[in-house]
This record gives C-alpha cells, sequence and structure tokens, in this order.
C-alpha cells in the first residue's frame, strides 16, 4: 500500500495540472489501495489520487483505471479527467460537489431511482478497455491468497461448489456485459442534489450489468425490498430473474471479496480492521449458500420473465 509516511506534497508538486500556487492540499476519509487529495490551486478544485505501488496482488491495473475513467467522464457520469501520471501513481480528476453517500442515503427509494439512471448511463457508455468478471478474479485472488500462505476464512473451500454451482445457472441466461464500476459502494456516489456521480474506477471494466446492482446491494447493506426496487427502477419495470440474479451476483460478489479483503489482512499497511471485513463479507456468502432459498434463486435465474 501507499505508506503513510509518503510526503504527498513532494509528490502532488511534481503533478503539472496541481503546481499553481497558492496550493492547499486536504486529505479526504476512504481509500484502501490509495491516498485521496483534495487540492485547491488558482486554477481549480481537483482531486489527485496517489496509488499504492503494490497492487498486483488485487489485480488492479492504473492505466486500465484511468483509460475507464475517460470513458466515465465521457458518459457524463464519471468525475473528469484531467491528468494520469503513471511514473508518479498519480491520476487527477475534477472535483465534483456534492454529498457522499451513506448506506441509509442509498436505501431511500428517490435516491436507488437517480442511481438506476447513474448506472444505465454507465452502462450504455462506450466499451471499457478490460473486462471484469468475479469468476475469474477470485481464482486469480484464490490463487494469489494460496501462493503466499495467506489465511482465509475457515470453510471458504467449502462453498466453491456453490459458487460454481452459481456461475453456471448465472450463464444460462446472459444478456452480455456492459461498461460497469464494479465497486459501487456508498462512499462511491455522489449526490449534488440533481444527479447521482458513480466514482473510483479501479476495478472497472465490463461485466453483467446485474452484477453492479447485486454488488450494490451488497456494499450498501441493502433489504431484499431494496435491491428488488433498484432492479425495478434500472429495468423500467419488476423482472423477478433479474431480482434473482442481482440477489445471486450479491453472493457471488461477497465471496469473491472476501479474499480481497484477506489478502490486504496480510498485505496492506494501513490501519484498518481488514479481518472484520473480510468476515463480514464471508458470512454473507456463507449464509446465502447454504440457505434453502439458494435452489430457489439458481432456478429463478434460468427462468424468462
Amino acid at each position: 500500500m501507499v505508506s503513510r509516511q509518503t510526503d504527498p506534497l513532494a509528490v502532488l508538486a511534481r503533478v503539472p495540472s496541481l503546481a499553481a500556487a497558492p496550493r492547499h492540499v486536504t486529505e479526504l476519509p476512504g481509500g484502501l489501495t490509495n491516498r485521496n487529495f483534495k487540492v485547491t490551486t488558482p486554477h481549480g478544485v481537483f482531486v489527485a489520487r496517489v496509488f499504492s505501488d503494490d497492487a498486483g496482488l488485487l489485480a488492479i491495473d492504473r492505466d486500465d483505471e484511468y483509460r475507464n475513467s475517460r470513458i466515465a467522464a465521457a458518459a457524463g457520469v464519471g468525475a473528469p479527467v484531467i491528468e494520469y501520471r503513471p511514473a508518479d501513481r498519480v491520476l487527477v480528476l475534477g472535483f465534483l460537489d456534492g454529498r457522499t453517500l451513506t448506506n441509509a442515503d442509498v436505501a431511500d427509494p428517490a435516491t436507488l431511482d437517480r442511481i438506476a439512471v447513474g448506472c444505465r448511463t454507465l452502462h450504455g457508455a462506450g466499451r471499457f478497455v478490460c473486462d471484469f468478471d468475479m469468476f475469474d478474479v477470485q481464482a486469480r485472488y484464490l490463487a494469489a491468497a494460496s501462493g503466499a500462505r495467506i489465511a482465509i476464512p475457515a470453510g471458504y473451500d467449502k462453498l466453491i461448489p456453490a459458487f460454481a454451482a452459481a456461475r453456471s445457472a448465472l450463464a444460462v441466461r446472459s444478456e452480455g456485459t456492459v461498461p460497469c464500476n464494479n465497486d459501487l459502494l456508498a462512499a462511491n456516489f455522489i449526490d449534488n442534489g440533481e444527479r447521482v456521480w458513480l466514482i473510483d474506477y479501479e476495478y472497472s471494466g465490463n461485466n453483467d450489468p446485474c452484477f453492479e446492482l447485486g454488488n450494490i446491494a451488497g456494499e450498501c447493506g441493502l433489504s431484499a425490498d431494496a435491491l428488488a426496487a433498484l432492479v425495478a427502477a434500472y429495468y423500467g419495470r419488476p423482472r423477478t430473474s433479474r431480482i434473482a440474479r442481482a440477489e445471486l451476483f450479491r453472493l457471488v460478489s461477497r465471496y469473491g471479496w472476501t479474499l480481497w479483503g484477506a489478502i490486504q489482512h496480510a498485505a496492506s499497511q494501513l490501519d484498518f480492521d481488514f479481518w472484520s471485513w473480510t468476515m463480514e463479507r464471508f458470512d454473507v456468502a456463507a449464509s446465502g449458500f447454504t440457505s434453502p432459498t439458494f435452489a430457489r434463486l439458481l432456478a429463478c435465474v434460468q427462468d424468462e420473465d
């Protein structure tokens, strides 16, 4: 991870778009694979993302993040991209005025409607330069964790058959992939009162749109009814098979991100309880994969509405 001893002023002073004086720098909260700074200069207000230099274990490609961020910005749903300095591990974005959402905000029906609009806008953008498939990502994370002898939650391997069953069921009525953010926790929504912006594209890639919706539900703790409302807003009507698809992807995402947390627990220098984060996701996946309703989800995603 980015060292907490790194002097951001020394890094940011080398970035031409941020060099004008006087310059005011404030670190923003959040960021588990980078540090984010609000930088105010006479030329404007910006966000500088200073990247980790060891994101390989997490399958993050910063060049792809930059290119996909530009596509999202062109679609009118992502922040403007100002400058990319890979040698300095810095991406500079335009600062978006607005309120960072909380889980409670996301669950509000009016906000869910606007989140659905934002997702449809992103999903209708030009193709991203890479793909994101949680089944492939999970396999890479598992190989990385095994190769580095990283501890994973007890019982994780016992759920592999259920994970594989979900993959087979979801493949039956796949409608293809679209540009997805793939990491829309509440803090990655910025609401300016008129629209909801989607930020942070480090895990972005072309993916099933229902993964996006199910992952939002998982990250933001949405109830089953709230997820159903999000799916209905996204598709313009209730769709039973798509609700089931998003619910199944909620479990798939929790199972895959469990390994992300385990890797971070072992490798990160941040003062953050990654193991609790890991277990929260694993518990959701384990509960869902072993629930009597799991078989119903597998069947429902293969039906037509």
